[in-house]
């Protein structure tokens, strides 16, 4: 299994976009972005349109005089797409580094899509970093509508696993993170670290930031990844910070003594 939020950059948004009947809609990203490959910042723009589309995550579109141009090499690669045109593709290089089909562009989109014309999308990935401001942002482009609330509680919380206590705390921090299921936060003082082995996993969250992971050992049976926890998060998601989640897709879950029914999500197969 993978980790939570590695898988979280490969869904698929099922929300609708905000405006209604639109698929597609762009907004001013008024932050400067920075895209950096090989030590060599490729793209650098303080104009910058974030892209929603119905089904898939923010894409940020750079003006053409925001690319590295000389980085650029054109590709033959081409794709259709009906609710904004035909895309074409350029390679990056940088020094003996090519990268193939990293950027491309809707030079003559179709009506209604004027906005993206001229404008340069990368793929996340083929860049080693990107930067809002000063700040190194992980994973894709944030959203500005998805919200994360950490608050205090004193609700009980049980987890357990075949009928063994993983852990049990009256001082949860409950985390609200848009689309996606309530994850219960726990003191690591709460938890029975003694049936937690170390994982090798990790992944990164552009909202929480790098969450390392435990695996479960309950007799014979070893549950890979079942719990993480944000040693350092971000700066904008401190509350969470040294505590302990456990995915309730895999674990029985009691809220003031009352089982919770296990949660469908991307994390449900194991």
């Amino acid at each position: 299994m993978e980790a939570e939020s590695l898988l979280e950059d490969q869904l698929i948004d099922p929300r609708r976009d905000r405006t209604g009947d639109d698929v597609v809609r762009t907004e001013p990203w008024p932050r400067r972005v920075r895209g950096v490959l090989g030590h060599e910042v490729v793209v650098d723009s303080t104009e910058t349109l974030l892209q929603f589309e119905a089904g898939h995550l923010p894409v940020w579109y750079f003006p053409d005089g925001a690319v590295r141009a000389d980085l650029l090499e054109p590709s033959s690669k081409r794709t259709e797409c009906p609710v904004k045109g035909t895309a074409s593709y350029w390679n990056l290089r940088v020094g003996d580094e090519v990268v193939k089909n990293a950027v491309w562009s809707y030079q003559e989109p179709i009506t209604g899509r004027e906005d993206l014309a001229g404008r340069y999308a990368f793929y996340w990935d083929k860049l080693d970093a990107w930067f809002e401001e000063d700040d190194e942002v992980f994973v894709h482009p944030r959203d500005p509508y998805h919200r994360v609330d950490v608050l205090n509680s004193s609700r009980h919380i049980r987890v357990e696993l075949d009928g063994v206590v993983l852990a049990e705390s009256s001082r949860p921090r409950l985390l609200f993170e848009t689309t996606l299921p309530t994850r219960h936060y726990l003191p690591l003082a709460d938890v029975r670290v003694e049936l937690l082995e170390h994982s090798d996993t990790s992944s990164q969250c552009p909202y929480k930031g790098i969450a390392s992971y435990w695996s479960a050992r309950v007799g014979d049976r070893l549950v890979p990844d079942i719990a993480w926890t944000y040693r350092f998060p971000i700066p904008e998601c401190p509350k969470v910070e040294g505590l302990v989640a456990f995915y309730d897709e895999h674990v029985d879950t009691y809220v003031d003594g009352v089982l919770q029914p296990r949660p469908v999500s991307p994390w449900s197969k194991h």
